[in-house]
């Protein structure tokens, strides 16, 4: 049978009335499921019955071979006592063999029923969960991904779902099946013998704490045993990755004893690790053994005196061992839902953020944006760092089918006046107009497919050449694809590959070079036909062949319609309309080309110098 995963060390949650509402949350994305749900509840409390009835079976079976049943050979039943009960029946060995197979029969049905339906109830629900949490992720604005690691994040949709659904389709099926363990498995042991119960439920707390105190022990020394693994593996790791290092310094030496180190103090925890485990396995072995054999013991006496029939002992025997089992496993149970309650808790967080509203389909019927944009006294920090003022006051405006760049040193806030066209952040002061409309009375969906957006690092998804260019239209058709990407100058390298435009461009595009990459993302930007294009240092990692193309297609797509260029290599924007110059987050300077590098002691002058030394 499957179990909760074990891979993964997520946060526990104590166990308190506000924290078990937490599982309202989930019964929100159960109840579309409730009927696998509450059949798998069904056929686990069916499963437990049919699991107890086993350790009554084998004793009656025993009774039936220890001569207790002079038919013993005889098919069906024989000398039943009815006034002495259920318990007291003698049942002949082929008619307690017909009912095993009978109970065993059903307890096949009822174990795969319950795991069946409750998979199902779990994968659905938690499927729900996990579309409505990376619909959610997607949707909240760049200022909270500015603050948050990708792996975070992931591990959100991975870690914390599928703890959840772990706990949704095993443990809290564990959990009910354990109780009505319990339940049952006391009330035979109580009514075989209360004697023997009370000698057996002495003993057994004992175990129970014990089993509590040392698996947190033992838990907390595997963790720190695993902790210190992981570090000597970082030292592997970092010594090949600079292995050229290493050697170029002859290295080798320091690297050894510093693994040599790692793997000594990992061999002297572990050892110590394994007196704890040792201790606690050898206390367990003995305090369960010896219960059990002080019980069969006590219950061999009382058989002897005849006040207790063999069968009757065996079941006792095994019903305790069932519910020690059942109270040893309650702990582990307790863990994982302490862990459920965490991802949930994470979970919900998320799930409660405001994000962007980008969903619906686009009104086709709405115009075709000019592309005039106006900055009007914007100022700007970002959420992370609101101490820094990354822009102060600046004010521009780009024309309808102008370029405009924009130029500096780096960190004073080029990229940033392209995050706020994009939307990706609100100004803090001032205002962005386009097409002489507040851009935040815009549908943000609208306004984003208006504008087209090429980085330095371009970023292809993981498919075909054909699947990243037609994201920039998804409606496309094969011939607009191909004209694109003849108009970023892509045509000829995609047909130079055996597959064309159903090569795999790899993780992130790596199977291409960074030429390559950028028309690709040009011809992308094509195929969308934007009103406003965005451009941020778009060839200033290639070399000069690469750019030389690159450019010659950028010029091609920024043909009838506003271009905002940020720009490192000045000599891509000297025919620009406009050349803005941004120093320490305000406009130092702005005019043409031929403006600027006759300013004496300018800043765009001494960058135009600087290049050409």
């Amino acid at each position: 049978m499957a179990g909760p995963r074990q891979d993964r060390d997520l946060p526990k949650v104590k166990l308190t009335k506000d924290s078990l509402s937490e599982f309202k949350f989930l019964f929100k994305y159960l109840r579309p499921h409730r009927k696998y749900f509450i059949g798998g509840l069904i056929f686990i409390s069916l499963s437990a019955f049919s699991t107890m009835a086993f350790p009554f079976l084998m004793g009656k079976m025993i009774d039936a071979v220890s001569g207790s049943n002079a038919s013993a050979n005889m098919p069906g039943l024989s000398n039943i006592n009815t006034g002495n009960g259920l318990l007291k029946a003698h049942w002949s060995l082929n008619f307690v063999l017909l009912l095993i197979f009978i109970q065993l029969s059903l307890q096949t049905v009822f174990s795969f029923m319950r795991v069946y339906l409750l998979t199902k109830a779990g994968t659905s629900a938690t499927a729900d969960l996990r579309k409505n949490l990376y619909s959610k992720i997607i949707s909240l604005p760049m200022s909270f991904f500015s603050s948050q690691r990708v792996g975070d994040l992931s591990s959100r949709i991975s870690a914390d779902t599928g703890q959840i659904q772990d706990t949704i389709s095993f443990v809290l099926a564990e959990f009910l099946r354990g109780l009505l363990t319990l339940i049952i498995g006391l009330s035979f042991i109580f009514v075989i013998s209360w004697k023997l119960a009370l000698i057996m439920l002495s003993i057994v707390p004992l175990i129970a704490i014990s089993a509590v105190f040392f698996g947190a022990k033992i838990k907390k020394m595997s963790r720190r045993e695993t902790d210190m693994l992981a570090e000597s593996s970082n030292v592997v790791q970092e010594t090949l990755q600079g292995i050229s290092v290493v050697k170029a310094f002859t290295g080798e030496s320091i690297e050894r004893q510093r693994y040599g180190k790692n793997i000594d103090g990992l061999i002297e925890f572990a050892l110590r690790s394994g007196v704890y485990r040792g201790f606690f396995i050898s206390f367990i072995i003995f305090s369960v053994f010896g219960a059990i054999g002080f019980v069969v013991w006590y219950g061999a006496g009382m058989v002897l005196a005849h006040t207790m029939e063999v069968g009757l002992l065996i079941s006792f025997v095994i019903y305790s061992i069932f519910v020690g089992g059942t109270l040893g496993g309650f702990a582990d149970m307790f863990g994982q839902l302490q862990k459920t309650i965490g991802s949930t808790q994470r979970v919900r967080e998320l799930m409660a953020m405001d994000g962007e509203e980008i969903n619906g389909e686009l009104d086709s019927s709405l115009p075709r944006l000019s592309g005039e944009i106006v900055f009007s006294n914007v100022a700007f920090s970002y959420p992370s760092r609101k101490e820094v003022q990354v822009l102060k006051d600046i004010s521009f405006t780009a024309k309808q089918g102008e370029q405009i760049a924009i130029v500096g040193s780096s960190g004073g806030g080029k990229s940033t006046i392209a995050a706020l066209i994009l939307k990706f952040y609100q100004p803090d002061g001032g205002s962005i107009l386009i097409d002489n409309k507040n851009a935040n009375d815009y549908d943000l969906k609208y306004l984003r497919s208006q504008i087209a957006y090429v980085p330095q690092d371009v970023i292809l998804f993981g498919g075909t050449i054909y699947e990243n260019i037609l994201y920039g239209d998804p409606k496309a058709d094969k011939e607009a694809v191909v004209e694109a990407a003849k108009r970023a100058n892509a045509l000829q390298f995609i047909e130079s590959f055996p597959e064309k435009f159903e090569t795999i461009v790899g993780e992130r595009g790596i199977q291409l070079s960074g030429g390559q990459r950028q028309r690709i993302a040009i011809a992308r930007a094509i195929l969308k036909n934007p009103a406003i294009l965005v451009l941020d240092e778009a060839t200033s990692a290639l070399d000069s062949e690469s750019e030389l193309l690159v450019q010659e297609a950028l010029e091609d797509l920024m043909q009838n319609r506003t271009s905002i260029v940020i720009a490192h290599r000045l000599s891509t924007i000297r025919n620009a309309d406009n050349i803005i110059v941004i120093d320490k987050g305000v406009i130092a300077e702005q005019g043409k080309h031929q403006e600027l590098i006759l300013l004496e002691n300018g800043i765009y002058q001494n960058l135009s110098n600087l290049q050409l030394v």
